[in-house]
């Protein structure tokens, strides 16, 4: 965090600078005082900023993770959707097959909520 003591000592020696030059250096002190206090500003923001946003690398790797993670639940939804569908047909017709593909949208569903929701 930056000097607390900065804006009142710089405050003070542009006064006492003021005084010594004399008034028609009063914009250019005035000036030079106040774009020093934007920088100081300026850098806490971007200390601020850093801290609190996510980097742009990390961000690209964990949505490369997540579409690996989404690919991954989609082919195992298919690869269980296939014996899932043949042992509820052959067990209890139509109905087994409804409720099997139910149970699978839901997951699906689910996975994509708690996803939307991370964001």
């Amino acid at each position: 965090m930056a000097d607390p003591s900065f804006p009142r000592d710089d405050l003070r020696a542009n006064i006492a600078a003021r005084r010594d030059l004399g008034p028609e250096y009063e914009t250019a002190l005035t000036e030079s005082f106040l774009n020093r206090i934007e920088a100081t500003i300026a850098a806490q923001v971007a200390v601020e900023a850093s801290r609190r946003l996510p980097n742009p690398k990390e961000r690209a790797r964990e949505d490369r993770a997540e579409g690996g993670r989404a690919l991954g639940l989609a082919l195992g939804s298919l690869g269980i959707a296939i014996p899932l569908t043949a042992g509820a047909g052959v067990g209890a017709g139509l109905p087994g097959i409804i409720t099997a593909w139910t149970g699978i949208v839901l997951v699906n569903f689910a996975y994509a909520l708690g996803r939307r929701r991370h964001r």
